[in-house]
């Protein structure tokens, strides 16, 4: 008769801990380049100041990171299977979190589990609370160009993160306003974007400006790259 080995949860935990926080992985993400694994959240906000691996030292990608890591949704399950309680743990831990920070201006939200109720009720999966997360993703460099002797240029100064990643439906204007806010600009103050020096429609989408601007041109590089200056007034 064959004997069956049993095995304690602590006999994998090497497998499925996390080099970060030491805590059993929630929502494994995998770095492509190395193939080592860590919660999402702990090596998303490692990337925030590193390009390296934590565990490895390799260098993950030159500009953006965060370009480099996949979801495994196989591993959540095989933990989840392995250690009774943890989804529901970390369900209701989500949950209190999410009622513990809830708006001040909307006291009345319980949360995304609340608001994905409601949006799946009203079958409106494009609504308010989407924030185009589904939406195809794109790119994107944002060099200060700049003009010896023009006005302003003491004021626009080059992004720390210059690179970063947004919907292809994104707007100049979006831009415009992010990189307001980036460098504190006065309210009044007015920016020009530009792509292949072509100063680029305040209405004009990501996607519109890469089909039309960037990848026409021969410009296939990647990420597309736009160019902000002070407006100038050739009045």
């Amino acid at each position: 008769m064959t004997s069956h080995r049993k095995h304690l949860v602590r006999d994998f935990n090497h497998f499925i801990t996390c080099y970060i926080c030491k805590g059993y992985l929630i929502k494994p993400t995998t770095v492509t380049e190395c193939l080592h694994t860590f919660c999402k959240s702990c090596i998303v906000q490692h990337f925030e100041d590193s390009n390296d691996c934590p565990r490895c030292g390799i260098q993950v990608h030159e500009t953006n990171p965060l370009e480099m890591l996949r979801l495994d949704n196989t591993l959540e399950e095989v933990i989840f299977k392995l250690v009774p309680g943890l989804r529901e743990k970390e369900q209701q831990q989500e949950v209190e979190f999410w009622r513990r920070n809830k708006s001040k201006e909307s006291p009345d939200e319980d949360g995304p589990i609340c608001k994905k109720a409601r949006v799946d009720e009203e079958d409106d999966v494009k609504g308010d609370g989407d924030y185009h997360r589904s939406d195809p993703q794109i790119a994107i460099c944002l060099d200060c160009l700049r003009n010896n002797g023009q006005m302003g240029e003491n004021i626009v100064k080059g992004l720390m993160k210059k690179f970063i990643r947004c919907s292809t439906r994104v707007t100049v204007g979006t831009i415009k306003k992010f990189l307001s806010l980036k460098l504190k600009l006065p309210s009044s103050y007015e920016l020009d974007v530009l792509c292949n020096g072509e100063i680029m429609g305040k209405d004009h989408t990501m996607e519109f400006i890469y089909m039309t601007r960037w990848r026409l041109r021969g410009e296939n590089g990647y990420p597309m790259v736009l160019e902000y200056r002070p407006r100038i007034d050739f009045g």
